[in-house]
């Protein structure tokens, strides 16, 4: 079947309109199996007429995402191949990027829906799409703890099956790229346990502590009294019997809990890993006071976070990781984050694990699609579908310096003086 005038074309016209491209960046198949675009770019396949309603409704990366989802596109061959293409055309993880429809585009997307019989009603969004995300800005502690529960109580054993046996959710430490995905996660956690020079009796809160593998990793080797908190009921549920099992229910305590509740302090050490993303900038300055206020004079913070390293932030609510990953979330520049943790602290170190993050991420990425089918079993196919699209974008927006990820260890004024030097913990 030639490409003039087939379902395929009409197609890779309407992609082409919604990217603001000249052409499509792939090469699109259609549900009646005509094709068209570029011979030698990856392959997306349209199942259904309904993806082209969903753009005509959302014309822009939230109606490609949830076609996505929704199963009514599939992303056939190399999942970062086919990113890549899009990455080229300027509109991956990039806020924004996507260009606002003129009349004219909204016109030919409407033609294009007729002659394809794709006219109708809005279709409802995925169940997995995370409902009226503005609201969570306000970051009241019962709003946070909503959007926290969409991403992270979607089962134990779906993480499990992407983490691996560490169950650690945030940026490894790799020596080099053969070194596995579990060795560079415990180099990661006994990393931070050095950094806060932890030793036996210390008291350490870890904020966001997920599934307790640094409470655990900090009482076993070092000795550390750890409360750690999360406002997961999964994650904290499984903690509690990772500590039972591991005979450390007397050194680790496990809470369902908001840092801004926590009030038994002062704690020697405090650890916030991956949990300021959630933070958001309006609450930057509340987190820091907060951790400040909870810390010893002389104690030191671990802070690791995602950075927003593309240039001034204009954080999307409409984005696919908005509606579908970290609702009420924001990434902000590391300028930003040491200027804010400077309010109410030294600043002892910082250190970019950009390049880390993009091999974990890329592992994460191998261990989801070699174990597939029962992904789907644990989760359902659409969150099976948006984990797999986040993180392979993910990888490449690291990989592209579009995101960083930093350690910076702070210490609060007071107590004893800071080290000379920074063999205790390199």
């Amino acid at each position: 079947m030639t490409e003039r005038g087939t379902v395929a074309a009409r197609l890779a016209g309407a992609v082409s309109t919604v990217l603001g491209a000249p052409e499509s960046p792939w090469r699109l198949r259609a549900w009646d199996g005509s094709e068209a675009g570029p011979a030698d770019a990856p392959l997306l396949v349209v199942r259904s007429p309904q993806a082209v309603r969903r753009l005509v409704w959302a014309p822009g990366e939230l109606g490609l995402v949830r076609a996505y989802v929704a199963g009514e596109i599939d992303l056939e061959g190399d999942v970062f191949a086919t990113l890549e293409a899009l990455t080229s055309s300027g509109r991956l993880s990039s806020q924004a990027a996507f260009p606002r429809p003129s009349a004219r585009d909204w016109l030919e997307l409407g033609r294009t829906a007729a002659a394809l019989h794709a006219v109708g009603v809005p279709p409802a969004p995925p169940p997995e799409e995370f409902p009226r995300p503005r609201r969570i800005r306000h970051h009241r502690p019962d709003l946070d703890a909503a959007a926290i529960a969409h991403h992270y109580d979607v089962g134990n054993d779906f993480y499990a099956l992407v983490l691996g046996p560490t169950l650690v959710y945030s940026c490894a430490v790799w020596r080099d790229e053969g070194t596995g995905l579990d060795t560079a996660q415990v180099a990661k956690l006994d990393l931070v346990c050095r950094k806060l020079g932890l030793a036996p009796g210390m008291r350490l809160l870890d904020v966001g502590c997920g599934w307790g593998s640094l409470a655990l990793h900090a009482a076993r080797a070092y000795g550390a009294d750890v409360v750690g908190i999360t406002l997961s009921a999964e994650q904290a549920e499984l903690a509690r019997q990772r500590t039972e099992q591991a005979g450390l229910a007397g050194r680790i305590t496990i809470r369902i809990q908001d840092y801004r509740e926590v009030d038994d302090g002062p704690y020697d050490a405090i650890s916030s890993i991956g949990m300021a993303e959630h933070v958001g900038r309006v609450a930057m300055g509340d987190y820091v006071c907060a951790l400040h206020d909870l810390l010893a004079p002389g104690g030191r913070l671990l802070h690791h976070a995602i950075a927003w390293a593309a240039g001034p932030s204009t954080w999307d609510d409409d984005s696919f990781i908005s509606r579908y990953v970290f609702p009420g979330g924001e990434l902000i520049s590391l300028g930003d984050t040491v200027d804010a943790l400077e309010t109410r602290f030294e600043i002892l170190d910082v250190e970019a694990l950009r390049r880390h993050y993009t091999l974990t991420l890329r592992a994460w990425v191998d261990r989801l699609e070699q174990q597939w089918d029962t992904a789907v079993e644990l989760a359902g196919e659409g969150r099976a579908r948006v984990w797999r699209l986040y993180m392979a974008a993910c990888a490449l927006s690291f990989d592209a310096g579009k995101l960083g990820v930093n350690q910076v260890l702070a210490q609060r004024p007071g107590g004893e003086p800071p080290p000379l030097r920074r063999d205790t913990w390199v």
